[in-house]
């Protein structure tokens, strides 16, 4: 029993010893693991558009006035008393204060080119933005200014309330994303497809608002030419969101 024990613990001692000089000596057994990584091509895409009609609730109005004198001093007196005036005016309207605003204030020297850029005079230029919730008073504050001296009118900008737009853009975005799942589920189903998750959304906002360009409206009378009352019209504008969603396949 002893002797077997003996040689038991020798062929152990033996076995390491020769595995011991086999990786010291050829170095280890190279093993090799073969993988196979699946990844799909690409995703199935389609496309839909929401469109909610509304329209806008505030129109931005901009009016100036530029002026020609011999001095700084006197080009800045006439400009400044216009725009008073105006601003005065407006108010009496009931447009608030708070939605009245310089957004252009400049004054620079005209010069005489052909003898030594001489100094002939100052421009003073004065530029005022007005929002206008009710648009019934639209007329007036275009006319009134017009009448008080303001010459210089710019573009007539309809547009609606930042949260108001939001709230229009989540129902056509809401309609957009409802018919691209219907007409994706519609094309797998007719093409035998078999949808996955979706794993991507791109969306782009159509802005219907566009500046309307101003000008005098004139027309020629009987005793020549006659200043006739603005008329302005916002209509009806769509909100257009389009979205695109990428669907996995199974």
């Amino acid at each position: 029993m002893i002797n077997q024990l003996k040689i038991t613990i020798a062929t152990i001692l033996a076995v390491f010893a020769i595995g011991f000089l086999f990786f010291r000596f050829i170095g280890p057994i190279p093993l090799s693991v073969n993988s196979t990584t699946v990844e799909k091509a690409g995703t199935f895409d389609v496309e839909a558009s929401g469109k909610v009609s509304t329209i806008p609730d505030t129109a931005e109005i901009n009016l100036g006035i530029q002026v020609n004198k011999p001095t700084i001093q006197a080009a800045q007196k006439e400009a400044n008393d216009v725009i008073n005036k105006i601003t005065q005016a407006t108010k009496k309207l009931g447009i608030d204060e708070k939605y009245i605003k310089t957004v252009n204030y400049s004054l620079y020297p005209n010069y005489d080119y052909q003898v030594n850029q001489k100094i002939i005079g100052y421009n003073a230029n004065i530029t005022l933005q007005m929002k206008v919730k009710d648009f019934e008073k639209i007329n007036q504050v275009i006319d009134g200014a017009t009448a008080l001296g303001a010459n210089q009118v710019g573009s007539l900008n309809f547009t609606i309330d930042e949260d108001r737009q939001e709230q229009l853009k989540d129902e056509a975005r809401k309609q957009a994303i409802d018919k691209a799942k219907k007409k994706a589920q519609q094309i797998a189903k007719d093409g035998g497809l078999r949808l996955g998750k979706i794993v991507n959304i791109k969306e782009n906002v159509t802005s219907p608002f566009q500046p309307i360009p101003m000008r005098a409206n004139m027309a020629v009378g009987v005793g020549g030419i006659e200043e006739k009352q603005t008329q302005i019209q916002p209509g009806e504008s769509e909100i257009t969101v389009s979205v695109t969603l990428s669907y996995e396949t199974l």
